[in-house]
């Protein structure tokens, strides 16, 4: 029987896409563990390695721009246009190259979050494509109208071509794509025991008191970290490997520890509009305590969700970066929503995957 081998291309944006995608094929692997997946994305080895145990094949491709930003807060557009004008001169190049490398390892089935570049790929390759999201690139580049109107149409039609898009909560309309299925939310699950981790990093267990600081894999420029002399009582987390040294700042900077591993232990999550961020944090039930951001399309998206699903707070950039957080103080907002939202998307996905190679193996 041949090995079924998997195609997994990942927007080159940010950490997000990819940590909730391995997460998907995490839960593949346990249960079809002779699957190969070739993981085609520029986020590091390490980070891949974070959520996906099994074995894969890292093969380093941009497949499409995103957003250019600074941190997790910034946009710029100049330089993502200009980005998007190389990658569309490339574009055949690099389709036939990929179609190429499809059949010559017998690669059965295309799954992306979300370039809109892999359902040409899989046309050329002749075989299906399949994709994950809450968004699409061209939602996004709609809204900035101008030049980045025509090519949001032009990857509205490449999304057409896709077979299938399972789609997450928090979520766009997206009805470019042809054959839509909603899905629960996905995501790493904790993997650590919380007294492994409280004896590991000398954590007090006071969740009251614990606040996680996380901002995406491009962090935050000039996190106002003197705040914490206000709080020398609490403990603050923090994924910053620029950090200062301080007595209540705890670094994880081992990277076999994420977020979600530490969140059970926290009183909330101190982070920008981000979907795996929020999808973790909603299935540990960990609060989230949000920054709003500016000139994304999907940030509204997130944060009404937010405002639905989970305890939470939304800030101001003001109210973050020019206050004492004053903010750690006050109490949470109950959700909008009573029924919390359905958790089974890694599940979900994972089943299809695996009946579909079921069926042509």
């Amino acid at each position: 029987m041949t090995r079924p081998v998997l195609y997994v291309a990942i927007t080159h944006h940010g950490f997000g896409h990819l940590t909730r995608t391995a997460s998907v094929i995490a839960v593949v692997q346990q249960r079809l563990p002779e699957l190969l997946p070739v993981l085609v994305t520029n986020a590091p080895r390490w980070l891949i390695e974070s959520y996906l145990p099994g074995d894969f094949i890292h093969r380093p491709r941009a497949l499409d721009v995103g957003v250019i930003q600074s941190d997790s807060l910034s946009t710029d557009k100049v330089a993502t246009l200009t980005k998007l004008r190389h990658l569309q001169a490339q574009a055949n190049s690099l389709i036939a190259a990929e179609a190429d490398f499809i059949q010559q390892n017998r690669i059965g089935l295309i799954l992306a979050d979300i370039p809109p570049l892999a359902s040409q790929i899989a046309q050329a390759a002749g075989i299906p494509c399949w994709m994950i999201s809450n968004f699409g690139w061209d939602f996004i580049y709609q809204a900035w109208g101008g030049e980045f109107g025509e090519i949001a149409n032009q990857i509205a039609e490449s999304y057409g071509a896709c077979d299938r898009l399972f789609r997450l909560p928090f979520h766009e309309p997206m009805s470019a794509f042809p054959t839509i299925m909603d899905v629960g939310l996905t995501g790493g699950s904790p993997r650590y025991s919380l007294a492994d981790l409280q004896a590991q990093f000398n954590l007090r267990t006071d969740p009251e008191r614990t606040v996680m600081l996380t901002f995406g894999g491009l962090g935050l420029n000039q996190i106002p970290y003197e705040n914490l002399q206000h709080f020398p009582d609490w403990q603050f987390l923090t994924f910053d490997r620029q950090a200062p040294v301080l007595p209540n700042l705890i670094p994880m900077t081992d990277p076999v520890y994420r977020p979600v591993d530490l969140m059970p232990l926290c009183g909330q999550v101190v982070s920008k509009p981000g979907y795996s961020t929020f999808a973790e944090a909603c299935r540990v039930g960990t609060p989230v305590v949000s920054l709003m951001r500016e000139d994304f399309a999907e940030a509204p998206l997130l944060l009404e969700g937010l405002r639905q699903s989970s305890p939470h707070q939304i800030l101001t950039h003001e109210e973050f970066f020019n206050s004492t957080w004053e903010f750690l103080h006050q109490p949470l907002k109950v959700p909008l929503e009573p029924k919390p939202l359905a958790t089974e998307g890694n599940e979900a996905i994972a089943a299809s995957i695996i009946d579909f190679f079921s069926k042509v193996g």
